[in-house]
């Protein structure tokens, strides 16, 4: 998980761009957009965790608040 791979995808696509990317990977497909990542299973550990942002930031906070409480609500979940 790149958290800056991340947060450019939260900024630069909206949240049903971000969904056509998570159904091509799980369809083994090449999304439309570029998603950064080592394999597939970061691929989409990527997209997910950017709609989960993306989520947030039109819920009212910035970006920065919100890659700050996603991350911190990942550190919490593997300590």
């Amino acid at each position: 998980m790149k958290i800056p791979v991340i947060k450019k995808l939260a900024e630069d696509h909206d949240i049903p761009t971000l969904e056509k990317a998570e159904e091509a990977i799980l369809n083994e497909e090449q999304p439309a957009i570029e998603v950064l990542g080592d394999d597939e299973g970061e691929q989409l550990t990527h997209v997910l965790a950017a709609i989960e942002i993306r989520r947030s930031m039109e819920g009212g906070k910035t970006a920065n608040e919100a890659v700050r409480a996603y991350s911190q609500r990942v550190r919490k979940s593997i300590s």
